[in-house]
């Protein structure tokens, strides 16, 4: 990849970060279109033993979407953890859950 495109992912990174760390009354209710990138990532269990993690990237340039980038990979699962769920009459039980990963985004 060249510098331009590693510029392009650390200011979305960075805009993901501040975001985050927003209060609800904080956050964009809707994304301005006249210049921006819309970032949206997730995992999602495949099966017992693979995730994908998918990150896709729209590109707005005066109210017109000039690029949709998608990108998915596909990463171990970290298996399964057992949680103690309650029920809406307070009965708890242990269930088997996959285990997420956490996303962590590093701006330099």
């Amino acid at each position: 990849m060249n510098k331009t495109v590693f510029k392009i992912l650390g200011l979305i990174s960075f805009s993901i970060l501040v975001f985050a760390s927003c209060d609800d009354d904080d956050k964009v209710k809707e994304i301005s279109k006249n210049g921006s990138i819309e970032t949206v990532m997730s995992v999602d269990h495949l099966n017992d033993h693979l995730d994908i993690v998918k990150t896709s990237h729209k590109i707005w340039v005066k109210n017109v979407l000039v690029k949709n980038i998608i990108h998915t990979d596909t990463i171990p699962s970290l298996g399964v953890t057992t949680e103690e769920a309650e029920n809406s009459d307070g009965d708890t039980k242990k269930v088997a859950l996959k285990k997420d990963y956490e996303i962590f985004i590093t701006v330099k």
